[in-house]
């Protein structure tokens, strides 16, 4: 079904990783078309929970796009980035389940810009970010001159975006880039102990926060207070939102379906 990345299912987690290893994970057209079908099937598998977002092996997440494919039969690089890279941020940043980013090694460019796009980011200390557009004269795109400002502030974002220097993950996570980094072997253990609480968590709550959240930051109080209430009155009437009232009231733990 796919030939640029690895897709599987297993006890309520969706792991896509990126495979093109001869080329640093490098986005290419095709590669770009099958992350965004992935993250749909993962939105419409009621099975999944949570989504974790890697590559293989343990040099690269992803080295941005691939320059020597090009931008396929695209008219031009707005063209490119409106039919291919823009619907895969959407899906990212839409899909109603965490989408957490494993990163193993150095995102760069539009690589960047794909990790910054998850919910959560973890990665090997050893890994770093770097948004290198400017190296070859071009600015960010595919979502990061969104989520960078929101994450660093805007004196912090126009520093990382006008240098491109690398951000080593230590350093990345100081200043609220990504949520962790942890030692290279401590990777995998940082990893799996998030994804057991969200696959156990409230799912559809989490997805109701995410879409507050994509909200919040260009809208107003009085919409949000709206927002809020209207997602809270879809929330309550939940099999967890049940479950979880329940559990409280009986002082035992929470048994999440996610529904």
């Amino acid at each position: 079904m796919y030939q640029h990345l690895l897709y599987e299912v297993a006890e309520g987690v969706a792991r896509i990783s990126l495979n093109r290893p001869q080329v640093f994970h490098a986005l290419s057209p095709d590669l770009i078309l099958e992350v965004t079908n992935a993250v749909q099937a993962a939105a419409a598998d009621s099975g999944v929970r949570v989504v974790l977002l890697t590559a293989t092996g343990d040099k690269a997440f992803c080295s941005g796009a691939d320059l020597k494919v090009g931008i396929g039969d695209a008219a031009g690089f707005g063209e490119a980035l409106r039919t291919r890279y823009n619907p895969m941020i959407m899906a990212l940043r839409t899909i109603p389940k965490p989408v957490v980013c494993r990163l193993n090694g150095l995102a760069a460019g539009a690589g960047c810009s794909l990790a910054l796009a998850c919910d959560l980011v973890i990665a090997s200390e050893e890994a770093y970010l770097s948004l290198l557009f400017v190296g070859i004269g071009l600015m960010p795109d595919a979502g990061a001159t969104y989520m960078l400002p929101r994450l660093v502030g805007v004196a912090r974002a126009f520093e990382l975006a006008s240098t491109g220097r690398r951000v080593y993950a230590t350093e990345a996570a100081q200043m609220g880039l990504i949520a962790r980094a942890v030692p290279a072997a401590q990777l995998d253990e940082a990893v799996q102990e998030v994804l057991a609480y969200y696959r156990s968590a409230p799912t559809q709550a989490i997805g109701a926060m995410k879409q507050a959240f994509n909200s919040s930051l260009q809208s107003d109080l009085t919409a949000m207070l709206d927002l809020e209430a209207q997602l809270q009155d879809q929330l309550s009437q939940t099999q967890d939102a049940r479950e979880g009232i329940q559990s409280f009231l009986q002082k035992r733990t929470p048994d999440y379906q996610g529904r």
